[in-house]
Formats: structure tokens, sequence, C-alpha cells
């Protein structure tokens, strides 16, 4: 097709040479054009727009890539997205921008890193809530969520993004402490700029979506950034004594719990087993009792036999009277009741 369209090329270009006249002179006569010449001009004039029409045919289909979205605008105004696969749009009147809304972009905020790291005081230098200047620097991360409002809502969408996420971290470091700013609160910041800044560019209609802000480097400025390194370390130890201190009271207290509340149980086992001892005693008591006051006399030789046959159960010295000479006799019989 490239060949065909190469000779029709050539062939208008000679149209341009003129043939020498009859007269032998070689003067110049109008141009004539011979039989041959003519058959190839129609020729050429019923195979250019065939020629066309392929061209119009084979740019009216494209592709979107997987990741990407197709922005179609008819006569200049924007028409319709297209998904990934393959689509048809019409040719001249359609034009096609092909946006990746899964790319994700980045825009540095105090800081450049194009060869080496530099930073750009101007807008590193921020003031805090306690008036105090700190040196700022954060990576911003973005992706295009409305391809639409990306392209035509918004003039320079990097300026925008850049303007915008500098304006989000100076308000937010503004209403932060610079204990904060430096030690605990990095996180926070983060957190809260993404917000502002996303709810500024929304305002916009800017087609964009934050994914993620990473600060860089919070420090003081290098005037005093030692001291404020020692102030740091500090806070650093405090907080670690306060660790290890809750540490400790997790570790002791739950032990000083199980402790009490075995001592607890301990007592009411303890408090159970007097009062079952103390409700024998007493039923045994009432027991005796009764039978004491059916018959006092038998009962009180029956208590008095039960106590001496538990004293003397197992003596290891037998006192006797000889009956012929009235003396005591002392009998040795702890082998005989030895266990």
């Amino acid at each position: 097709m490239f060949d065909l369209i190469k000779k029709i090329i050539d062939f208008l270009n000679n149209l341009d040479n003129r043939n020498p006249g009859n007269n032998g002179n070689g003067s110049n006569d109008p141009i004539t054009i011979d039989a041959n010449q003519k058959a190839g001009l129609k020729k050429a004039a019923f195979l250019f727009p065939i020629i066309l029409l392929i061209f119009a045919l084979f740019s009216s289909f494209y592709t979107i890539d997987p990741g990407e979205i197709g922005v179609i605008q008819r006569f200049g105004k924007l028409s319709s997205y297209s998904e990934p696969g393959l689509h048809l749009k019409i040719p001249i009147v359609d034009k096609l921008t092909i946006v990746d809304v899964e790319k994700v972009r980045r825009i540095e905020i105090g800081f450049r890193s194009d060869r080496s790291r530099v930073s750009v005081v101007q807008e590193s230098l921020m003031i805090t809530k306690d008036e105090n200047i700190v040196d700022a620097q954060a990576i911003i991360q973005w992706k295009i969520k409305d391809p639409g409002n990306f392209l035509f809502k918004v003039f320079n969408v990097n300026a925008t993004i850049k303007g915008a996420a500098e304006v989000s971290l100076r308000s937010t470091i503004g209403n932060t402490m610079i204990d904060d700013a430096l030690t605990t609160g990095r996180d926070q910041i983060q957190s809260n700029t993404r917000e502002f800044l996303q709810e500024l560019l929304d305002s916009y209609n800017s087609g964009v979506a934050i994914t993620d802000v990473k600060l860089q480097i919070v420090d003081p400025p290098e005037e005093v950034k030692d001291a404020f390194n020692e102030v740091v370390r500090a806070k650093e130890d405090k907080e670690k004594l306060i660790n290890n201190a809750k540490g400790y009271f997790e570790d002791v207290i739950p032990k000083a719990r199980g402790e009490a509340e075995k001592m607890i149980r301990q007592a009411e086992a303890y408090r159970e087993q007097r009062i079952s001892t103390a409700e024998g005693d007493v039923a045994r008591f009432n027991q005796i009792y009764s039978e004491y006051r059916k018959d006092k006399g038998t009962t009180k030789t029956r208590i008095y036999l039960e106590k001496m046959q538990t004293i003397l159960q197992k003596p290891k010295k037998v006192i006797g009277v000889d009956s012929s000479s009235g003396s005591l006799n002392l009998l040795q019989l702890g082998e005989v009741f030895k266990d």
C-alpha cells in the first residue's frame, strides 16, 4: 500500500514536467498530456479516496491497555471513556487521549532528588503551633481517579498539587507543637496532611487521589539542631523509662492479683471447713446432751470412761499398790506398750 502511495506522489510530481513542442527550435509549448498520463491521472483520482478510506478505517480502531482509560473528545468536547480493550472511534471527529490511572506519581516538598538530594529552604521551613521553626520535607504520592477532570478542569495539575500540598503541610504543622512534630506526632501529621490535601484537591475538581504522604525529615534548623536533638533524646529516655515501668506494672500486678485471689480462696475454704467442723461439734454435743437428759448418771460415767480411755490409752509407766506392804510399785511397761 505504501508503494502505491509513493507511485501516486511520483506521478503527481511528474505532471510538472513539460513536453517539447513540434518545432525544432526547442521552444516550450503549453502543457500537453498524452493518453498514458490521462489514464494514470484517472487511476490516481480513483485510488486516492480508497486510500483515504483505508487510512480512516485503520485509524478508527484503538486499544486500551490494562490500567489505562481512554478519554474521547468529539468536536473538542468530552464525549465518553473507554475501558481496557479494543474500541472504535470516528475518524477526524473523535480525539483520543489515553490516561494511565494506575501509575503512582510523586511530588517532592522541601527538596529535589533528580540527581542528588538538594534541600529547598523556601519550601521546607515552617512554623509550628508554639511559634518554633522546623525543617519539614515530604513526598506526596498521587494517582488519577477522574481522567476527565484531570485533563480539562485544572490547567497545570502538577503545579496545583504541589502548591496545595505545601499549603496542607504548612497548615498541619502550624497546628502541631514542636515536641510532637519532632517525636511522636509524625504519623498524625502525615494523616492530617493527606486528608486536608485531598479535600482541597476535590474542591478544585482536579480528578486526583492522594495515595500517601510520607514525611522525610522533620528537624529543627541547623543553628539549634544539636540542642533540639538533646531534648529529643531526653524525651526518648523518658518514654523508655515509662514503658519499662508499664511493663513492670503489667508483670507484677497480675501476679499480685493472682496471689490475692489464691489467699481469698484459701480463706474461704478454711471458713467452710471451720463452719462444717463447728456444725458437726454442735450436732454431736446436742446428741450427747439429749442422751444426758435421759440418764444423767450413766451418760456422765460413760463420758468419764471414754475420756480416761483416751488419756490412758498407751501409758509408759504404771503405778501400782502392793496390798501386803502398802508400798507403791513403779512398773516400767514402756517396752510392753511400745508401738
